[in-house]
């Protein structure tokens, strides 16, 4: 099955090579390129590609709103959404991710990381590269927004609690499975009752809960 992207970037030679590189890839197929977030959103809505790669920086509207109108939580059908950003513009992906983003790369990422998060991102599953999320949820944590973070529906069992850790250090599903000693199954369990009970919609959401809760910090 063939994952459809839609690449937003003003910049014409980043945009172009993304679209290369993923246009290489089998099972990819760049459906759209777009220069600003008001035809990304308007694109976007009409074409319905499985994931929309969009720069943070661009004119007309910002990806941050971009993301907003394609993912936000008030939006009924939501499309998934990585944003692209350099790292020293942290206040903006974490807006971007609060907006609805399910995952974010920086611009130098290479190719297999690009590829990754496309696949993640379509998969209905969030990229969290260890060199770099971490490090930027770890500075939103120090910075906050003043507001307490969300309380669970219910208490964390310590296993969860333990799942919850290793998820905000990047860790994928597998590597969970192998650092805990526990099924691949079990992991998707415990990541599913997170989610229920933190009500949030992807890894992403769950990490930045960890961070904002001190609980990488412990």
């Amino acid at each position: 099955m063939t994952i459809r992207v839609l690449v937003a970037d003003d910049q014409e030679i980043v945009r172009t090579g993304l679209a290369m590189i993923l246009d290489a890839q089998p099972g990819i197929e760049v459906v759209a390129q777009v220069a600003d977030g008001r035809q990304a959103v308007a694109r976007a809505r009409e074409l319905r590609p499985d994931v929309c790669l969009l720069d943070i920086r661009m004119p007309e509207m910002d990806g941050i709103e971009a993301t907003r109108r394609l993912a936000g939580p008030d939006v009924a059908d939501p499309l998934a959404v990585v944003v692209i950003t350099t790292f020293d513009l942290d206040e903006y992906v974490h807006g971007a991710l609060k907006a609805g983003a399910r995952g974010f790369l920086l611009k130098d990422a290479g190719p297999e990381l690009l590829v990754q998060a496309v696949h993640a991102a379509a998969a209905g599953d969030a990229l969290i590269a260890p060199n770099v999320t971490v490090r930027l949820l770890a500075a939103f944590a120090a910075g906050g927004d003043g507001r307490p973070a969300a309380q669970p529906v219910a208490p964390l069992t310590g296993r969860e609690e333990e799942v919850l850790v290793t998820v905000a250090r990047g860790r994928t599903n597998s590597e969970i499975a192998d650092e805990l000693h526990i099924s691949l199954g079990t992991v998707k369990t415990h990541l599913g009752s997170l989610m229920d009970k933190l009500g949030a919609r992807n890894r992403v959401e769950l990490a930045m809960w960890a961070y904002e809760t001190g609980r990488m910090g412990r």
